[in-house]
């Protein structure tokens, strides 16, 4: 057996069986030849879930071998990609081709089928998540058919798997409606807590793609605006070594240094997180949108993220903000505040509602559970929906209120899987038995 852990060290796995598929007929011979024995089937994506969503007990299928753009139609500007691809490559395909994705999160080492199963997101107002690009899919079903879908094409099917867990079958391909290429100009400063809280909405509004990082023990936050700029503008990156000076020694090698001290140390992590939120730095460059839209993260860490109405975002981290004093452990990370606009998945975390999203985060190692437990408290108030892909408790009980087309979505895994081929415990928790 082959043991797997995920990126984060949360979850791990030892399957039976490793299939590592070159063709969509491999990968249909594998789900095939496990479910007529009766066994279970996982796809395995590049790990960056915190969640233990894609552990396979039984058969794990690799999708490393099963990568590259399939197709693509400059005219529509969409491409087809296979689903073992990760959104680095994905992002230099379309660099070639004079495309790019319309909105990304800030980690480009997930693979397309990974990102869009959990619902992965930018942040942008106007702009969902990751699989509002999607056009169409095929999967592998459990019985090896290989079936395509779209808005037009097994609506239903389509409309539960662009957000679909992993439960409804192997997706061997992706389509994606693209754009051309653009650049986007980044301007990335600390401010105080206060006067970013009072203008949310309005930045929210008015920039194309905000955010900010809220340092629990400071006064400042990290807040980063990018905005679209007309075609044709040529980009002006930071120099390579601006861009290795703050974002590898400073937001990685000199952040993780302070992380360790704060592990081995507990009490110098409130003094340690004033420091980090003092010495912030501004910066304003332009670059093509991907590069700008990812950034590295080197220091490992947990998190946990809920979706919320927008409107409920100032109770949701007022309350956030008195809790994390009146914490047994002390918090090393900062919490990342983001915005999406509503959509129609079925189990996207923005079904329906104009949504931000709060991430909660912990330096690997040090405690978490109490911190964590409380902010899923806090967000269920108000209806939080969590992120599939990061931790939380909640179960099927909790999540069927939290989503109107949550039994429809349980239809559509019954038509298509009738004997549970493609769950694991985690799906049993948060979508129930599949028989």
């Amino acid at each position: 057996m082959t043991r797997w852990t995920n990126w984060a060290g949360t979850a791990t796995a030892s399957p039976q069986r490793v299939h590592k598929p070159r063709s969509v007929a491999e990968i249909a011979e594998a789900v095939t030849d496990a479910a007529v024995d009766g066994r279970r089937v996982r796809a395995l994506g590049s790990g960056h879930s915190f969640t233990p969503i894609a552990v396979a007990d039984s058969d794990a299928v690799n999708l490393t071998q099963w990568t590259g753009l399939a197709s693509a139609d400059l005219e529509a500007k969409q491409v087809t990609v296979r689903s073992g691809t990760t959104l680095r490559e994905l992002n230099a395909e379309l660099d070639r081709l004079g495309l790019a994705m319309t909105n990304l999160g800030d980690i480009d080492a997930q693979t397309i089928a990974g990102a869009i199963s959990t619902g992965t997101h930018g942040t942008g107002a106007a702009f969902g998540g990751i699989a509002t690009q999607v056009a169409g899919l095929e999967l592998v079903l459990a019985d090896g058919t290989v079936v395509g879908c779209s808005a037009g094409r097994r609506p239903e099917l389509f409309h539960a798997a662009r957000v679909g867990l992993g439960a409804l079958g192997v997706i061997s391909t992706v389509t994606l409606q693209c754009e051309p290429a653009f650049v986007l100009a980044a301007e990335e400063r600390p401010e105080p807590l206060e006067g970013v809280l009072e203008s949310f909405h309005d930045e929210a509004d008015t920039n194309d793609h905000f955010e900010f990082y809220w340092f629990p023990y400071g006064r400042n936050a990290l807040v980063k605006r990018n905005n679209r700029q007309p075609a044709g503008t040529e980009p002006e990156p930071l120099s390579r070594a601006r861009q290795f000076v703050d974002y590898r020694i400073m937001e990685n090698t000199a952040f993780g240094a302070l992380c360790r001290i704060g592990r081995t140390v507990p009490g110098l992590v409130r003094p340690l997180g004033k420091l980090a939120s003092s010495v912030l730095s501004a910066r304003e460059y332009s670059d093509t949108s991907h590069r700008v839209f990812v950034t590295h993260r080197g220091v490992r860490f947990v998190e946990s993220e809920f979706a919320i109405p927008r409107e409920s975002l100032h109770d949701v981290l007022g309350e956030l903000r008195a809790l994390v004093p009146k914490l047994e452990n002390p918090v090393a990370f900062p919490v990342e505040v983001r915005v999406a606009a509503a959509d129609d998945i079925w189990l996207s975390t923005a079904h329906g509602r104009d949504s931000a999203y709060i991430a909660i985060h912990q330096f690997v190692g040090m405690p978490y559970r109490e911190y964590f437990a409380a902010f899923e408290k806090i967000a269920g108030a108000v209806g939080g929906r969590p992120h599939w892909g990061k931790m939380h408790n909640l179960d099927a009980s909790v999540l069927r209120e939290r989503y109107p087309r949550f039994d429809d979505f349980l239809k559509v895994r019954k038509d298509v899987d009738p004997s549970g081929v493609f769950t694991n415990a985690y799906l049993d928790r948060v979508l129930g038995p599949a028989t």
